[in-house]
């Protein structure tokens, strides 16, 4: 795929309130999508199963601070709103299916810090609400008024797009081709909207036009909004492919902080991208074989074809093998984008959080 010609943004940062520190941009300085090589590093963490399942009984399903500020509870994260800024702790609980199903351990760590990784490296790119990390799991960020779009961008016609496109379905009006294979690469990156619906409830796919006609963006909005997932999008898939991975598919979301447009929410992790191991790709697609996947798919696949769920009726049992070989995928994930294992230590996280968060002023 070819992104030569692509503006680029630069960021201007945002003023942090008082007490908090800003989070130091990336390394990189051009304006091309310049990645600082992290060296060479096995795929498997350094971390035994064992570990992963001690961590089981700690996973942090929710939190409870009143004293932080007014709280809106997420499918994934825990927003509490102050005065100036945004509270966002990151939890364990794993969503598929628009439904909340169980928690992973480790996961709001991994979570967070992969955001706070991107959100630096991109920042030169696109500005983005990331004021400081005070916690594994935790971020403070800017306020801003979110869009209820999601800024769905993909480089492969798989997950959902595929399953709509042989049942003839075109909700975005994309006008595909006949022939296009499972796993096949477009030739430019798409853009697929879908609204954002609250917790519980199914987010729907939307096209261009009907955003606008909805009146849920302007065109002026809606178009910078565009060209900002599609930088990003490009940005992603460079770090990616050079840690040997494919950046397939991702969402972005994107809100209004005094008129500029800001990147929000979360960033390039395996919980809203596909990733898939760049080296058997070609192989595997030839032969009509599943992709290698680090991200929450694996767990998609599971619930249709071995549960036979698709978001509806009861939510069934995850069994805690399945818990624990996501939660390494999602590791492995960090420390091939990364280059370092996430620091990790079985205990109890919720307490963690309140200790960092009572250090640093916040509760």
């Amino acid at each position: 795929m070819g992104y030569g010609g692509r503006s680029l943004h630069f960021i201007q940062h945002n003023p942090p309130p008082d007490g908090f520190r800003v989070a130091q941009p990336c390394l990189a300085k051009s304006r091309a999508f310049r990645v600082v090589s992290l060296g060479p590093h096995p795929y498997l963490m350094p971390m035994t199963t064992e570990t992963l399942r001690r961590q089981l009984e700690f996973t942090l399903e929710k939190t409870q601070w009143p004293q932080l500020g007014s709280l809106y509870r997420g499918k994934v994260r825990d927003v509490y709103a102050r005065k100036d800024c945004l509270v966002i702790v990151s939890t364990d609980r794993l969503s598929a299916f628009d439904k909340v199903l169980t928690t992973l351990p480790f996961k709001g760590d991994l979570l967070n810090q992969l955001s706070v990784f991107w959100f630096q490296h991109t920042r030169q790119w696109v500005p983005n609400h990331l004021i400081d990390s005070p916690d594994p799991c935790v971020s403070v960020v800017s306020k801003a008024e979110p869009f209820p779009i999601e800024f769905v961008v993909r480089g492969f016609l798989t997950g959902s797009l595929w399953r709509d496109y042989v049942k003839g379905i075109d909700p975005y009006a994309l006008g595909l081709p006949p022939g296009l294979q499972l796993n096949q690469a477009f030739e430019t990156p798409l853009l697929t909207p879908s609204t954002k619906a609250a917790s519980g409830e199914h987010d729907l796919p939307i096209s261009e036009k009907d955003v606008v006609a909805s009146g849920r963006m302007s065109a002026k909005h809606f178009a910078e909004a565009k060209e900002a997932a599609l930088t990003l999008f490009a940005a992603g898939q460079a770090l990616a492919a050079q840690r040997g991975l494919i950046l397939v598919d991702t969402k972005y979301e994107f809100g209004l902080a005094q008129g500029r447009l800001l990147a929000i929410d979360e960033m390039h992790t395996p919980d809203s991208s596909r990733y898939w191991r760049k080296q058997s790709y070609e192989e595997r697609f030839a032969k009509g074989l599943p992709q290698e996947m680090l991200d929450k798919e694996n767990l998609r696949r599971w619930l249709l074809e071995e549960m036979h769920y698709q978001g509806n009726g009861p939510i069934p049992p995850i069994p805690d093998d399945i818990r624990i070989s996501l939660a390494q995928s999602y590791l492995d994930a960090f420390l091939s984008l990364t280059g370092n294992p996430l620091p990790l230590e079985v205990g109890n996280v919720h307490a963690r959080i309140e200790n960092h968060l009572h250090k640093k002023g916040i509760l």
